[in-house]
């Protein structure tokens, strides 16, 4: 199976930048001195009078096409199919690459954890007490019909996200308390006392949209209206469902701006919309689409063999992912009873052979997933140090014994598939939550048989479905796999009607508020948010408030890692795998920086990558 990383990713703050600490560098917020970046932790990277990223290919030539599949969603969207343009509130389902289409206040580089730098604002002024922004606008900046982004867009689309937008985006602005227009040039964003720390590069990282546009327009509503954009891109041709194009604004007033050159320097950017994963890959073959991220070992090791690939028309690559990994796996529903004993929930831990599935379907190409930062230096280690002690320490009592010991591992099977000694050990949890065996049956303490249904909305799950419901059957629980559409699967999902389902949280490499989405007692009731598992634990609340109060870096981690202890003895999910690389494929019409930057999602495609007009002709040539 795929390594979910970016397709069924909904990343820990996706669409925006999370982070723990915040300042703006190099230490000038108190004297007010206007910056032309702002910073986590650490001096920005880059001066002010850069003239580019250093991952990017400043002398980029412009053209060409780049077509892909959707491998990354945000708020409303989805990876089968698209109804709105509108893909900042809950109703309808968003188009893939819409964000294109925007501008925002400042840009994120990738070459650092946590940094951002003038798009739309030029500069950034910060008062002493860290709850003033004044962003000063770019006098350039305009919307795709000429007229002018002012600091009333801003002020207009900051206060309109935090009443009318997803309820991620909400939650997230819980801290912004409104956003004002001096005049046509400064906007000042104001923050409530105590807010967290990375709220402020939250709100400079979202889309600005045109006051005037909505003056006549409910922003509330999914639409296929074309919005009125100031980004890269505009939207070109679609039909609903199948695919989207974006057209390359030709004399785009951030072309040349240093966080822009060397980026999207394709005129047209296509995503393609399958229902079926084996069918999206079989247009792959026949070049219905470009590019793509392969997230199935299996297809990666067995199905790359097509003539194309043999006469090297299509162009493999692995390239390396640095950013943490994230957490994969079976999100257990806490809201319902029957998963309420966490014996009952590490059972299900116990019936799951990943060494068998990873041998078996996925052709050993992942490791174990223990942890929600796996790959990275947050993940919790051997007994807690001092450091972590003290963190833990006040909910002695009221958090698992083992949170003061070894924090919580998968079990290493014997690879068979059918592990007696877990089956055993599983069984005897399930005993001891009062949920035994009559008549050959697993009986819930109620008196009700003991059923389970794994929620998928992609077929080619089927697989590593299969060997888990079997084992589940051997303890006796009826446990099934129920395939829906993308709409419904998105409706259930956000309703949190579900009893397991799959997914991938990626991570970002400075932790900070955009984790209370995923794992707050505040979200667990939130209609949309991503704690699917219903965590309500007040421990991981303080938790996080730890991890986004951190004064640098060294706490930061220490705050994670004692997050992690507790988290992973709540036993809220069933650990699945991860790999730290990207395999990618592509027809060979298109060149790429030497290797993606650092903290990028993905592979810099299609933002850094370009058109190879000699490679095209030769590609044509070759038919």
């Amino acid at each position: 199976m795929a390594l979910f990383s970016r397709r069924h990713a909904l990343g820990l703050g996706i669409g925006a930048l999370s982070a723990a600490g915040f300042r703006v560098a190099p230490a000038a917020a108190d004297n007010g001195t206007e910056m032309h970046g702002m910073s986590v932790f650490d001096d920005l990277k880059y001066p002010a009078d850069f003239q580019q990223f250093d991952y990017v290919n400043p002398k980029a030539p412009k053209g060409g096409t780049f077509s892909v599949i959707p491998w990354v969603r945000a708020y409303n969207q989805s990876y089968y199919t698209f109804n709105s343009f509108n893909s900042y509130i809950l109703k309808g389902e968003g188009a893939q690459g819409i964000d294109m289409t925007f501008a925002s206040l400042m840009s994120r580089a990738n070459d650092e954890p946590d940094a951002m730098y003038g798009f739309a604002a030029k500069s950034v002024q910060v008062s002493p007490d860290k709850l003033t922004y004044r962003f000063t606008m770019r006098p350039e900046a305009r919307f795709h019909d000429g007229s002018k982004l002012t600091a009333q867009d801003v002020a207009f689309s900051l206060n309109t996200l935090k009443d009318k937008g997803h309820p991620l985006i909400q939650v997230q602005l819980r801290d912004f308390v409104k956003a004002e227009a001096l005049d046509d040039a400064t906007v000042v964003v104001t923050f409530a006392a105590g807010r967290a720390r990375d709220v402020p590069l939250y709100v400079a990282s979202l889309p600005i949209f045109s006051k005037a546009y909505y003056a006549t327009r409910p922003f509330d509503e999914s639409t296929l209206d074309t919005p009125l954009g100031s980004g890269p891109y505009k939207v070109g041709r679609f039909e609903i469902n199948r695919y989207v194009e974006y057209q390359r604004v030709k004399d785009w007033w951030g072309a040349d701006l240093p966080v822009n050159r060397g980026s999207y320097n394709f005129d047209t950017v296509r995503y393609e919309y399958y229902r079926d994963r084996d069918v999206a890959f079989e247009g792959f073959t026949s070049k219905s689409y470009l590019f793509r991220e392969e997230f199935t070992a299996r297809v990666w090791a067995t199905r790359y063999d097509f003539p194309a690939v043999k006469d090297g028309r299509v162009k493999r690559e692995t390239l390396p992912d640095e950013t943490p990994s994230g957490a994969q796996g079976w999100f257990i529903n806490t809201r319902r009873d029957k998963f309420k004993d966490p014996r009952v929930r590490e059972a299900l831990i116990y019936a799951f052979d990943f060494e068998w599935t990873n041998k078996t379907i996925m052709y050993d190409a992942y490791a174990r997933t223990v942890s929600p930062f796996q790959n990275s230096d947050m993940v919790a280690n051997g007994l807690p140090p001092p450091e972590e002690l003290a963190l833990l320490e006040p909910f002695r009592g009221q958090v698992p014994d083992e949170v003061f010991g070894l924090p919580f591992v998968p079990p290493v099977s014997d690879g068979s598939g059918q592990d007696r000694a877990q089956l055993r050990k599983a069984a005897q949890l399930l005993n001891d939550a009062g949920c035994t065996i009559k008549d050959g049956k697993r009986m819930l303490p109620n008196g009700e048989a003991f059923t389970i249904e794994f929620l998928v909305d992609e077929p080619s799950l089927q697989p590593h479905h299969g060997p888990y419901i079997k084992n589940l059957g051997t303890l006796g629980i009826a446990a099934t796999f129920r395939l829906v559409d993308a709409v419904q699967y998105r409706a259930r999902v956000e309703d949190f009607d579900f009893d397991i389902t799959m997914q991938r949280f990626s991570s970002s490499a400075t932790p900070g508020d955009s984790m209370r989405p995923f794992f707050s007692s505040h979200a667990a009731t939130t209609k949309g948010s991503y704690n699917l598992a219903g965590i309500a634990n007040p421990a991981i609340d303080a938790l996080i408030e730890k991890i986004i109060g951190a004064n640098n870096r060294h706490e930061l981690t220490i705050a994670c890692r004692a997050f992690d202890r507790v988290f992973r003895a709540g036993r809220y999910w069933v650990p699945q795998w991860y790999r730290n690389t990207h395999p990618v494929a592509y027809w060979d019409q298109f060149d790429h920086p030497p290797k993606p930057a650092k903290y990028a999602s993905g592979v810099g495609a299609p933002e850094n990558w370009w058109y190879d007009a000699a490679k095209a002709a030769k590609l044509e040539q070759a038919k």
